[in-house]
């Protein structure tokens, strides 16, 4: 067998944040902090000016990708994450999450590639709100 992924593949998927998406989401991840889950607070604040997304919702739809694109075809595993958050997301912002695999190594004792990929998660006034890389393992899909 030899190596799965190929460097330079790219792959991609958009999210839409409502207020309803980031108070649920901000709920099911057990962070209460008011500025996911209450308008008029998060409205008050200087800062923000409104609600905003809790930064591990943004992140899981990174990580998230990488399971749903190669499990498709393979079957990965994360080995490594390493994400920046550059700036808030807002309600009603949509947000595009993409990957670029830099490099992919076979790894016969693991019959798999370690793949490096550089993520972003980017909003629509292409703003950069997290910056990431990540290592994953890349196996074929057991029969």
């Amino acid at each position: 067998m030899g190596k799965i992924v190929a460097v330079g593949e790219t792959f991609s998927a958009s999210h839409h944040f409502s207020p309803d998406s980031i108070r649920e989401f901000s709920t099911l991840a057990h962070d209460f902090n008011p500025l996911h889950l209450d308008a008029d607070y998060a409205a008050a604040d200087p800062r923000f000016g409104g609600l905003i997304s809790s930064g591990t919702q943004q992140m899981s739809y990174l990580a998230a990708l990488l399971a749903t694109h190669y499990s498709k075809t393979a079957q990965p595993l994360g080995l490594e994450f390493d994400m920046k958050l550059r700036r808030a997301v807002h309600a009603g912002d949509d947000i595009t999450v993409s990957w670029t695999v830099t490099g992919s190594l076979w790894k016969a004792s693991l019959a798999g590639d370690i793949v490096s990929l550089d993520g972003h998660a980017v909003n629509q006034r292409g703003e950069t709100v997290i910056a990431a890389t990540a290592k994953i393992l890349v196996c074929a899909k057991p029969a």
